[in-house]
């Protein structure tokens, strides 16, 4: 076992993952991590944190990681590299191992134009194929990335995403196999609609045995309105909308209804193809949700391994 994290086990033990999404207070508010972490115990095998997320500033990923292992819950806390250099992220990946944080995942990170700082100055030291490296130098080798020795070396479980429907679409799977290669243990994906065309991507991606190096869950972005869907077909880069969900949402009675009979639809179609090992919901300021989704899904309740 490369971290002993709970979400380590479910997938190393072959089970169908489920983590979510926690967003961070605008604020110095526990209290507030301390109930969307209760709304999602039991019905994730753990749980995101964002990482100043759409470069806007919140309560940083590593405190509200703490506050979730003192509640007995698991966080997977992100570590951009938009906003800290080579030596700070390493410090705060040493910081978070000692805290007792054993899942970490690599992003670049939004940039602060599209954020309610855009005059901050970026940093993109390195970027999220590199940090992966550092990660795993430093856990499997003991060292830090100029070669220095460590007294003890993090033990981590490495996240990655993806993006299965980004431009140049042929270059998303090279993209992955260099993250599996820099060392990443689990990947989590952009947000799944197009079904169709994510089982083309996975497709290519067992076709070249990636799915045996790494585990995959696919993005899950539960719904609440016509205008919610049509911001993420326009506006939302990466994103692939068909036309025929937003038709959907637009004729719905209960729109909020519809956006979960969309979700659980989705999610038995991805329970079916071959390589992927989990779902990741991220529910938009909709915690409450997460629940509903895995109890219909029939993914509750979560294995104890």
């Amino acid at each position: 076992m490369k971290a002993g994290s709970n979400l380590e086990r479910v997938l190393e033990s072959g089970q169908f993952a489920v983590t979510a999404e926690l967003g961070p207070p605008k604020g110095a508010d526990a209290e507030v991590v301390k109930k969307k972490g209760s709304l999602l115990r039991d019905c994730a095998d753990a749980i995101n944190i964002t990482d100043n997320q759409t470069a806007i500033a919140r309560m940083s990923s590593i405190a509200c990681g703490v506050i979730l292992n003192q509640l007995n819950l698991e966080p997977v806390i992100q570590v951009v590299c938009r906003d800290r250099n080579r030596l700070a992220i390493q410090s705060d990946i040493l910081g978070a191992a000692a805290l007792g944080i054993k899942n970490v995942l690599c992003l670049s990170g939004d940039h602060q134009k599209f954020g309610n700082h855009p005059q901050a100055k970026n940093v993109y030291d390195i970027d999220a194929i590199h940090l992966i490296q550092v990660l795993k130098k430093m856990r499997d080798e003991k060292k830090l990335l100029e070669g220095d020795d460590l007294t003890i070396e993090p033990k981590l479980y490495i996240g990655a995403v993806e993006n299965p429907y980004a431009d140049p679409y042929e270059f998303r799977v090279i993209r992955l196999a260099k993250k599996i290669r820099a060392g990443c243990d689990f990947v989590q994906t952009q947000g799944v609609f197009d079904v169709k065309k994510f089982k083309d991507w996975m497709k290519t991606i067992t076709d070249q045995g990636l799915d045996r190096k790494v585990h995959i869950l696919a993005g899950i972005i539960p719904i609440k309105s016509a205008g919610m869907v049509r911001y993420m077909r326009d506006y939302v880069s990466g994103v692939s909308v068909p036309e025929e969900i937003v038709t959907r949402m637009e004729n719905a009675k209960d729109p909020r209804q519809e956006g979960i009979n969309i979700c659980l639809e989705i999610i038995d179609e991805l329970k079916e193809i071959p390589g992927l090992h989990g779902i990741h919901i991220m529910a938009i300021a909709w915690e409450t949700v997460v629940r509903i989704i895995v109890d219909k899904a029939g993914l509750a309740p979560r294995p104890a391994v």
